[in-house]
């Protein structure tokens, strides 16, 4: 019930946003939301989905830039190796803007809950649109200890 609640408040703020399709707002929120539900599984393979496999993938961090979809996937096994880090994600959409029709910049926060130190920060996401599927090609979070 409170996932179809956020759904409408994200849904309706993403409709505000002239350049997006209805269709188009909910693909980009189902797809953050599968990645949330992925990661609090522990698993990192299925969360990566919502990434573009490409060498154009960027992950930018405080440790810099990271590019592709093969070195992303790694860093996050390497930082994540094991449930404890992984903790529980959750995810709050705080802006969506439409670039174009191919383009979209997502805004949020995230909140990493663990027992060995919660981590929080924002996060903006560029996706683009392939083969009427989006993707994400560029990632930059910045996180911060509790």
């Amino acid at each position: 019930m409170l996932f179809f609640s956020g759904l409408f408040l994200i849904t309706t703020v993403l409709f505000s946003q002239k350049r997006l399709s209805q269709i188009d707002s909910l693909a980009i929120v189902k797809i953050l939301y599968e990645q949330q539900e992925d990661w609090n599984m522990g698993d990192i393979d299925a969360f990566m989905q919502g990434y573009l496999k490409s060498d154009q993938l960027v992950f930018s961090g405080s440790s810099g830039p990271i590019y592709g979809w093969e070195a992303t996937r790694n860093r996050y096994k390497k930082t994540y190796s094991d449930r404890q880090k992984m903790g529980k994600l959750k995810f709050d959409i705080l802006n969506v803007i439409g670039l174009s029709s191919t383009v979209i910049q997502l805004q949020g926060k995230f909140n990493l809950s663990r027992i060995i130190g919660d981590i929080q920060g924002y996060f903006t996401l560029n996706w683009i649109k392939v083969n009427n599927e989006w993707f994400i090609i560029s990632d930059h979070t910045s996180a911060s200890k509790l």
